[in-house]
């Protein structure tokens, strides 16, 4: 006789701002495969760091040019507070100054609401942005904080600011 299966859920009570990250980083160019190699090990690094509100850190493939990673944190605030702060902050302006070949791309989802995407010399058109009008990220677009719909300042500066980004 056949084993019914089990059926399981989950209670988020405990994690009430829980956010959900997906990020992914495709391979635009030959010298891209050597960009995407080398982020590996700084990002397993950061994992292992743990840094204050990451509950979950996971890596997906997506194909042979594209892989991404699932990222379960706390609270918006630690994730923010995260992404300003090193290493992170420095691989973002390094990546802006040259994308080595590669597109990254970061969609975000709020368990109170909301969600909020961005995306960086994707040639090809994935997620959201396969069927949702695109913009140029200016002004409130240019901010997670902001695309989010959140109010406030955040505790840091950011990696780059709009201003640094487009001038140079």
């Amino acid at each position: 006789m056949a084993e019914r299966p089990r059926r399981e859920t989950v209670s988020l009570s405990e994690y009430p701002d829980l956010v959900v990250i997906y990020f992914g980083m495709r391979v635009n160019a030959l010298t891209g495969i050597k960009t995407l190699l080398g982020f590996g090990p700084r990002i397993a690094q950061s994992v292992k760091a743990k840094p204050d509100g990451l509950l979950l850190h996971e890596n997906l493939l997506h194909s042979l040019r594209h892989f991404g990673m699932r990222q379960y944190w706390r609270d918006f605030n630690s994730l923010e507070t995260w992404s300003r702060s090193e290493p992170h902050r420095i691989w973002w302006q390094q990546f802006f100054r040259d994308s080595g070949g590669t597109g990254f791309w970061h969609e975000t989802y709020f368990r109170r609401g909301g969600v909020e995407a961005v995306y960086v010399d994707m040639r090809t058109r994935i997620g959201l942005a396969a069927f949702a009008p695109v913009e140029t990220a200016r002004g409130a677009m240019f901010s997670a904080r902001k695309r989010a719909g959140f109010s406030g300042d955040p505790a840091t500066q950011e990696a780059v600011s709009e201003r640094e980004f487009y001038s140079g």
